[in-house]
């Protein structure tokens, strides 16, 4: 990045023939320096963009839809849709506030920067939920709301933004062709958690369903021993039967 060395400028004064002559010397030199320095500038906003970086600024206007905040110099629009997770009514209450922003737009030859808070705020919500399903070991047992209901399974509201599918292969013991068989939305219930896996859920509720046997079909016995004792002897079969 170039610089202004103010010794030359002065040495440049001295020299001048005319101050027209010092004039244009004064302004090339200020050209150069800000057509050097902006480069170097919006390079490293296109690497603050790249590398995801956090930045924290202060909020030094309001306009129309959004506020203004400079970052190393340069003019940023944070729109107020990008300024929190929920509906902000008013921007002036931002003024003078420090906070934090990404960058989500850049374009170097309209010369425009567009910052956000919300996307820092989207990523540090995702991260915390992300840790608190992690914090759940299979083999859990949970009690939650059926919160969808789709073709092949049911999504369940377990609570604190966490939420899990029992497929439709694990609602029940019994064959199902649709969630809705066994299930409505709204319902409450347990579920045992299957897997997790990157940051989701699999659940089960047939897993604590009771083992429903089907009954052993009862084989008729017959019991051919009359009372007496039992005898296969000769006698036995002969008796009855007569000799000429």
């Amino acid at each position: 990045m170039e610089t202004i060395n103010l010794s030359e400028t002065f040495e440049a004064v001295k020299s001048a023939q005319t101050m027209e002559s010092f004039e244009t010397e004064i302004n090339e030199s200020l050209k150069n320096f800000k057509e050097t320095d902006g480069d170097s500038v919006w390079g490293l906003l296109e690497y603050y963009m790249e590398e995801n970086k956090v930045l924290p600024v202060t909020v030094d206007g309001v306009v129309k839809g959004g506020l203004i905040a400079y970052v190393d110099g340069v003019r940023g629009f944070i729109p107020g849709s990008q300024l929190d997770m929920k509906y902000v009514e008013d921007l002036n209450s931002w003024l003078k506030k420090n906070i934090e922003v990404k960058i989500i737009e850049l374009d170097f030859e309209k010369e425009r920067l567009v910052l956000s808070r919300r996307a820092i705020l989207v990523e540090k919500a995702a991260e915390e939920k992300k840790a608190r399903i992690n914090a759940i070991t299979a083999g859990s047992v949970l009690e939650g709301k059926v919160e969808t209901l789709k073709p092949y399974g049911a999504f369940i509201d377990l609570g604190d933004g966490i939420s899990g599918l029992v497929h439709i292969s694990q609602i029940s013991q019994k064959r199902i062709k649709t969630p809705g068989e066994i299930l409505t939305v709204g319902d409450t219930v347990k579920v045992k958690v299957l897997k997790v896996e990157e940051g989701k859920l699999s659940l089960s509720m047939k897993a604590l369903e009771e083992i429903v046997k089907e009954p052993a079909e009862e084989k008729e016995t017959f019991d051919y021993k009359e009372e007496g004792e039992a005898t296969t002897s000769l006698g036995a079969l002969l008796a009855g039967f007569t000799f000429e």
